[in-house]
């Protein structure tokens, strides 16, 4: 595998990206989290969660951006890529991710309750894991945590009037 080279303009160009699938699944009243998959510069699977349209408990964004990317290049493993999260993954999406192969992992806002890669464990650290990933949290975590924390402030001024 070609060493990963780091361009932080293009990990903000897809966050940003990342973040128009969030805002999407928020039109759509599911909570909004944004996935890009990214393979050689190019967008190779994206989505945004939907459980409750879909129902389907696994359908995060990250699950949906990673099953489009396999189903894009006909693998399960998909060495090499980097995927763009707008939150901290959850321990289901943190063993997908382990098990594509994934390479690197960026995320916007950190999840105090559910974050599986510093805010409640850290998944990826794990000893009898055979795969190692690239984490970096942070980037637009303002502007991530702000949506979520808009679409619940929302939510909740809704459930009081009805």
């Amino acid at each position: 595998m070609k060493p990963l080279i780091i361009d932080r303009t293009q990990d903000e160009y897809f966050m940003r990206r990342a973040l128009e699938q969030a805002r999407q699944g928020a039109s759509l009243g599911e909570v909004p989290v944004g996935a890009v998959l990214v393979q050689a510069g190019a967008v190779i699977g994206e989505g945004f969660n939907c459980p409750i349209s879909t129902q389907d408990p696994s359908a995060h964004a990250e699950m949906i951006a990673i099953r489009a990317a396999a189903q894009h290049c006909a693998n399960y493993r998909l060495p090499g890529t980097v995927l763009y999260v707008t939150l901290e993954p959850c321990s289901m999406c943190a063993g997908l991710i382990v098990h594509a192969r994934i390479q690197r992992v960026v995320y916007g806002a950190a999840e105090p309750r559910a974050g599986a890669v510093v805010s409640q464990g850290q998944f990826f650290s794990q000893n009898f894991l055979n795969h190692r990933v690239i984490l970096e949290g942070g980037l637009l975590a303002e502007e991530s945590g702000a949506l979520l924390s808009q679409f619940f402030q929302q939510r909740r001024k809704n459930k009081a009037t009805s």
